[in-house]
This record gives C-alpha cells, structure tokens and sequence, in this order.
C-alpha cells in the first residue's frame, strides 16, 4: 500500500470565501490517497486560527518528516498548488523535496505531470497564489493606514475604552469603570508626588481593579498607561502618531506633567521620610533603608516603621533599627536649637538669606530666557513644517513624525518654563520662610506630609549618616551657625 503525507491549509477569509474548509480538504486528500491504493500517514494542519509563526513551525515539520521519510514516501499531497505554499520560498522547498529526495508534489484537484510543463504550470499557480497574499497584504497594510489617517482606531481598544461597532464601522468609545482608573492614575503620578509603586499601592487602598481577571495594577502595565498617547486623542500606526477621532480622557497639561516626571526618571518606591538614600549608614556608607511592620491592635492594624541599612543582613554588620519617631525626635532636636527669640537677630538673618538668593535668582532669569529662546524656534519650525506639507515637499508620514516630536519637544518646554517661573517667584522668600518654619516647626513637623518633609530636609541638610541609633547630620549653611548658636551679627559684616 502507498503512503503519503498531506497537508490541509486553509484561512477564514478563503474558508468564507471559496468554502475551502479543512474538513473538505481532508475529505478530498483521503479520498485521493484511497483511490490510487494508499493511506495517509501523516496529515498536517493550518487551520485559519494559527498565528504566522504556528504556520512556519507546521511547514518546516512537514518539510523535516518528508526528509527523513523520503525513502518510504510516495508523495506530498496537496488539495491545491496555493494550498501546499504561500510564497515562493516555501514552494522552492517542495520542489527541492521532489527532485533531490524524489518525493512527489501532487495537488489532488489541480494535477499536473512530473515533467517540465507539469511543473512550468505548478509554477505558474504558485505565482499566483503569491502574488495575491503579496497584494492582499499590500490592501490590507494601505486599508489600515488610510484608516488610521482619517482619524480611525484599528485594533484593540486600549485600557479605558472599549470596541464597538456603529453604522458598520468598528470604532472605540470610552469604557467608563476602566477610564475613570486611567484619570486616577494620571492624577496620583502628576500631582501627588507618587511613583509607580505609590500610585499601584493607592490604587488597592481606594479598592480599585485593574481587570477581573487581574485586580491588582502590574508595575509594566501602569508605565505603559502612562506612556500611550491615545489618552490624549492621538493614534499609533507604525510607529508614528495620528490626530484621532475618539475622546480623549487625560487633558494636555496633566499628560505633559506626567511625561516629564517619566522622563527624569524619578523613583520612589515608599512614602518614608528617612529612606530612598536621604542617610547613609555610619558603619558601612551604603543606603539607609525602610520597612514597615504591621501589628495588630484592639482598633486593627497599626503601621510601625523601621530604618535599617541595605547590609543589614551582611555578616559582621550590626543588626540596628531605628524606629521613624527616634529619628523624627533627633531631627526635632535639631530645630529646635534653630530656634531664636530675639527679633532683631531673627531679621537679620532673614535678610542674608534674601542676599544669598540673588544668585540663584539671576541663574532662574537666565534659564527662562534660554528656554524661551528654544520655544521661539520650535515655533518656528513647526510653520516651516506645516508649509513643506502643503507644498507636498514631503510625504504625510513624515510630516507626522516631524510634527509628533515638535509637539512634544514644545510641551515639555512650556512645561520647563512654568517650572522656572513658579521657582523665580518663590526663590527669594523661599530660605526665609524655611527659617520662619524651623522657629514654629515642632509643632508643624509631625503633621506635614511626606513631600514636605522631603524638600524642608534637602533645604537645611546637606547630608546624614546614621552611627548605631544617632542621627548625625551635616547642616546647610547658613543654617549650621543657627544649630550651634553662634550668630552674631558684628563678627562678619553681613555675612554669617
């Protein structure tokens, strides 16, 4: 009895199309190897749910079994020529089985002769067949583009919107439980001081979900919201971004905020006052760390927190936590020998700071003048742009391309310049209200938020180390002469 291996392939659109579908391929092919005194012994399957590379993996196994086989085989068979190959590459592999392994090519409903005008028309279908998955993928890649150019999504709806059909057309409207997690998440990173860990860890306190099947916020899942313009009504296609015609759900100031915050690469992964390298460790020099304990009460559970250095667990190390209220005390201990009672050492001071300021006041005007400068010539060449389009100088994917990346080059220096203004009007007053703080900051200390806490320790500490349980820090001048009490007025003209 002959032997044979088969292989059926087939595709949505030509199962729909030509009515093609495996089980009439596979009917076919048996019914050929029956008739001419064989069995199949191998059938191989590309169904229309296969992914590109499942169809290469299925290929390649039917070209490998009918090498090693070669010497039992009485052919390959094929419901059609464009069934067996849909290029050209792969149809060189079955000829190259048929004259350096002597395995037949046979298509059961397109036969042709084993001899050069047999295989002249094998050829010819084969051609065809490629010349249309070559062509189809063309309309398919030109259909999607000019759709996306007209203001269309294609594709998935990305987290927040949903995909729905209307008038016949598929299009995405904005999914209103997932939409409002995307505004929350944009807020939280632009405006709260969170990282990515903070905004994940706010999102469980408040009860929301990411998806059912996953509640929880994956740190890459987050990054990627943060990043994908279609929150701001744009388009990906290619690599390149396109006005669209959804709703947007972030507005421009808070995407550019949160673009920015990104692309300084800041991180931090807790809340805790003392950690994220703010002290070193006396012993060792490495960073001082936090962690927090929960432990239950009477009233639930109550957070406590401990410092500890990164080498804690290094042997020979010593194993020394320090809880935040013995720090919070040591650096209360601090401010309070800032504390000065007499009025006309306390204007004094202030008006050396005000003095100290002026420099950093001058870099501010400099800085804005810099970035005003570059603002007038983004300016400037988005109207060149825009007129080498409408000359046709240059094709729309370029001209997309070019006027994406002046966008955002455009954002982030308005962004940088409402940065510097906002610090220009706060710098002067802004070491003398630290002083006015240290002079009441016992009872503000304990109170204020993270973010607070943070900026008042980078102003007044240069830097700290942690020796056992003692905070020792280095004081900023010229705050150190208030620690250790030595202002006088008369010593150094009017500097400290």
């Amino acid at each position: 009895m002959k032997q044979y291996a088969a292989l059926a392939r087939v595709s949505s659109r030509e199962q729909e199309r030509e009515g093609f579908s495996l089980e009439v391929q596979e009917e076919g092919l048996r019914r050929f190897a029956t008739q001419n005194g064989g069995q199949i012994v191998r059938l191989f399957r590309i169904a229309e749910t296969a992914s590109k590379a499942d169809e290469r993996k299925t290929f390649r196994e039917l070209v490998a079994y009918a090498k090693k086989h070669a010497a039992e085989l009485d052919g390959l068979l094929f419901y059609k020529v464009d069934r067996a190959a849909r290029n050209l590459f792969d149809y060189v592999e079955l000829e190259r089985l048929e004259s350096e392994y002597q395995v037949p090519f046979i298509s059961v409903s397109q036969p042709t002769d084993s001899n050069p005008a047999g295989r002249m028309m094998r050829r010819t279908l084969a051609n065809m067949a490629s010349f249309y998955t070559e062509q189809q993928s063309v309309d398919v890649k030109e259909g999607l583009a000019r759709r996306v150019r007209e203001g269309w999504f294609i594709g998935l709806a990305p987290y927040g919107y949903r995909n729905i059909r209307k008038d016949g057309r598929g299009i995405i409207e904005v999914d209103p439980a997932t939409s409002a997690n995307v505004k929350r998440c944009f807020h939280l990173y632009a405006y709260e001081n969170l990282t990515l860990d903070g905004v994940i860890a706010r999102m469980a306190e408040e009860g929301r979900t990411y998806r059912p099947s996953s509640p929880k916020f994956l740190r890459g899942s987050l990054h990627t919201i943060l990043r994908d313009r279609a929150y701001i009504g744009e388009i990906e296609h290619r690599g390149q971004w396109y006005p669209g015609k959804h709703e947007p759900i972030i507005d421009r100031t808070t995407w550019n905020r949160v673009q920015t915050l990104l692309g300084g690469h800041i991180y931090r992964s807790h809340d805790m006052t003392y950690s994220g390298e703010a002290i070193t460790c006396g012993h060792c020099g490495h960073p001082i760390t936090g962690e927090r304990k929960y432990k239950k009460t009477s009233k639930g559970e109550k957070a406590y927190t401990y410092y500890r250095c990164t080498y804690y667990n290094a042997p020979g190390h010593p194993r020394t936590r320090v809880t935040e209220a013995d720090i919070d005390g040591q650096v209360l201990a601090v401010f309070k020998q800032m504390r000065i009672d007499d009025d006309e050492v306390r204007d004094w001071f202030q008006m050396v700071l005000r003095s100290q300021t002026r420099d950093a006041q001058q870099e501010s005007v400099a800085q804005r003048a810099e970035l005003q400068r570059q603002e007038t010539l983004l300016v400037n060449q988005q109207d060149r742009l825009l007129n080498l389009r409408l000359s046709e100088d240059i094709d729309q994917e370029t001209f997309a391309k070019k006027q994406t990346e002046l966008r955002d080059r455009l954002a982030s220096i308005k962004l940088q310049l409402d940065v510097v203004d906002r610090s220009h009007d706060e710098m002067s007053d802004l070491a003398a209200k630290v002083f006015e703080l240290s002079q009441t900051l016992c009872d503000q200390w304990l109170s204020a938020d993270y973010a607070t806490k943070r900026r008042i320790l980078e102003i007044v500490f240069l830097n700290c180390r942690l020796d056992g349980v003692t905070l020792v820090p280095q004081i900023r001048k010229p705050f150190d002469v208030l620690a250790e009490g030595l202002i006088s007025k008369n010593s150094r003209g009017d500097m400290i």
